[in-house]
């Protein structure tokens, strides 16, 4: 396992990530974590490592885009001062493009996508010991779907990001794409982006087995 004992993992992210976490602080009691996959990574690592002591906090904001997490980057992140940073962004960067074509203010197109993903990691990666970049998903198996094959090139400047700068990497399209080999989309998302239980512990899965969780324990 790689966290080590009292550390502090935030999570950042979109709705996804947020899932009607408390504000201001997404930490503490009565669903404080909300209740998607941060919940349920926090519910592992309770379960199985109390001795660690790991401090979960989630700073998911239902909508945001990465220029709007640039724009809480000091507050939400860097001000909490977390020992590993967990980043999911990206899916209302392309899902706009789709749903709001006529309204282009709301689009990030990917070169802006990347250049201020590429600034909050540089900005960031030497005040924590580990960061950790989660792809964005459209749970769609067909790969030439127009959104599916956006979100996918989101996806690549994610995992470019990660191998440049050696940080975690996490491809969750790929959790997505193994499951719905068996399950239709709406079975896990009716929107195919929203995920149930099965979704977020897909996510939960894909983080803990990244970072070395012992299933056995």
């Amino acid at each position: 396992m790689k966290l080590e004992k009292n550390q502090k993992l935030l999570f950042i992210g979109d709705s996804v990530t947020d899932c009607d976490r408390a504000k201001p602080e997404g930490e503490g009691l009565f669903q404080a974590l909300g209740t998607g996959y941060v919940s349920i990574v926090d519910a592992f690592l309770q379960s199985t490592y109390p001795e660690l002591g790991i401090r979960v906090v989630n700073k998911g904001i239902s909508g945001n885009n990465v220029t709007d997490l640039k724009a809480r980057w000091q507050e939400d992140v860097l001000d909490q001062k977390p020992d590993w940073l967990v980043i999911m962004i990206g899916i209302n960067d392309v899902w706009r493009q789709f749903d709001s074509p006529f309204i282009p203010d709301r689009h990030v197109y990917i070169d802006e996508y990347e250049k201020t993903y590429r600034e909050l990691v540089e900005q960031t990666q030497s005040k924590v010991k580990q960061l950790v970049l989660m792809t964005p998903y459209y749970i769609e198996p067909n790969p030439n779907d127009s959104m599916r094959n956006k979100m996918d090139q989101y996806g690549k400047v994610v995992e470019q990001i990660a191998n440049e700068h050696h940080t975690l990497f996490i491809d969750t399209q790929e959790a997505f794409n193994i499951v719905t080999k068996d399950l239709y989309p709406a079975a896990i998302a009716w929107d195919r982006v929203h995920p149930n239980q099965t979704g977020h512990t897909l996510l939960a899965k894909a983080f803990l087995n990244e970072i070395g969780f012992d299933w056995r324990k």
